[in-house]
């Protein structure tokens, strides 16, 4: 397992139109200065990946009612954007301390990306992917470069991407696209066949207290690519089409991106987005709903620049949101609600070393004593893969 010896950072994505489909790009941050922020209690932060010689991406951690922790996150890389990509699942039963050697969940013939993850009140454990053929036209321009003309691929590397590229014909890799869950009723030792879900959303479905499961997300590949939720009444089995989320004035709805939701300690549904119109871009958007879910609140700016967010709700009731900061100081922060979502505070940084607008995607969760264990990725200095980077920290008094 690789130690953390470096000081790191960040990136940011955004869904493209490329042939009638969306597809995946990556945008570098710029460095700007950003509010004042204070510091977490960090315990600890290290590189938790196994094999660092492989590309991480956008992970997800959840805790299960017995303490042990699932992660997620799409493996088997060759970088951000590549055909090699495979949803890879490991667990800890020390908050951390240690983690198991990764399995391989789903590795399709073409890209397995963001992977999210959540134990249900039944205790079935869930995951969602998405797949994707954004490596497409990076490779069709590569292969138009000539040997030894600038920008020229190595060999290797233009063999080994043409050989995972044809794994399957155009026809094939076309019906491959779509947004999937698995799900395992016996504590991860066997999983399911992956099945489709109606929206995806890096960090997948919330538990309501009424029994239901929730999902924030959007259409990818299919229907009318509508930005909204659905939801599950047999413990993720099969899910159906709740309700829009409506567009701010001016917005377009396809530059909203990338939901996650929680229920606050005060009965309602909370949702923040991930935005890209010209207002407020690459803030964070939230809205509210009172009715379960069938409606919901127009989207409003939280004064919140960094995206994509994770909710936590906290034992005390309050909520947690972790976000990348694409930045200076780039890295991750969070920011905490005492009234259930209606105002945050100031920005807490939990990292703040990054190099690269190549990092991201934090999740959190509650561990005992009020220690939160935040885990994203991050392509670190000196290396052009990244790694799954975890902290344990607390808010301060």
């Amino acid at each position: 397992m690789a130690h953390d010896k470096t000081r790191n950072n960040v990136s940011r994505r955004t869904f493209l139109k490329t042939s009638g489909v969306a597809s995946t790009a990556v945008l570098l941050g710029t460095a700007k200065r950003s509010d004042a922020a204070q510091a977490a209690k960090i315990i600890e932060t290290k590189v938790i990946s196994h094999e660092p010689h492989y590309y991480h991406g956008w992970p997800t951690v959840a805790r299960r009612r017995n303490g042990q922790l699932l992660a997620v996150w799409s493996g088997g890389r060759k970088g951000h954007v590549c055909p090699f990509g495979r949803v890879e699942y490991m667990t800890s039963n020390d908050n951390g301390k240690t983690w198991t050697w990764p399995r391989v969940l789903l590795d399709s013939g073409i890209d397995d990306r963001d992977a999210g993850v959540l134990e249900t009140a039944k205790g079935s454990i869930l995951v969602t992917t998405f797949s994707s053929l954004a490596y497409e036209p990076i490779l069709a321009k590569a292969e138009q470069i000539k040997p030894g003309e600038k920008g020229a691929w190595p060999a290797a590397k233009l063999q080994d991407w043409q050989a995972a590229h044809n794994r399957l014909t155009p026809e094939q890799r076309k019906a491959e696209l779509g947004q999937y869950m698995l799900r395992s009723t016996d504590g991860g030792v066997t999983w399911s066949a992956r099945y489709p879900s109606v929206v995806n959303s890096p960090h997948g479905p919330v538990q309501l207290s009424d029994g239901r499961l929730l999902y924030p997300g959007k259409e990818l590949w299919t229907g009318q690519k509508r930005v909204g939720v659905c939801e599950s009444s047999d413990d993720g089995v099969t899910w159906k089409w709740l309700a829009e989320i409506p567009a701010r004035p001016g917005d377009t709805p396809e530059n909203y991106h990338e939901l996650h939701g929680v229920e606050t300690a005060d009965g309602r549904l909370l949702v923040q987005i991930r935005n890209h119109n010209k207002e407020s871009a690459r803030e964070t958007l939230q809205t509210e709903s009172s009715d379960g879910g069938k409606t919901w609140a127009v989207p409003r700016s939280i004064g919140v620049w960094g995206l994509p967010s994770f909710l936590t709700r906290l034992r005390n009731g309050h909520l947690l949101m972790t976000y990348g900061h694409r930045r200076a100081p780039l890295g991750n922060q969070a920011r905490v609600s005492t009234d259930h979502g209606r105002t945050w505070s100031e920005p807490i940084i939990v990292s703040g070393d990054g190099v690269s607008g190549d990092l991201g995607y934090p999740s959190t969760v509650e561990l005992d004593g009020g220690t939160l264990l935040t885990l994203w990725y991050e392509n670190m200095r000196g290396s052009s893969n990244a790694v799954l980077r975890q902290a344990t920290w607390k808010l301060g008094a």
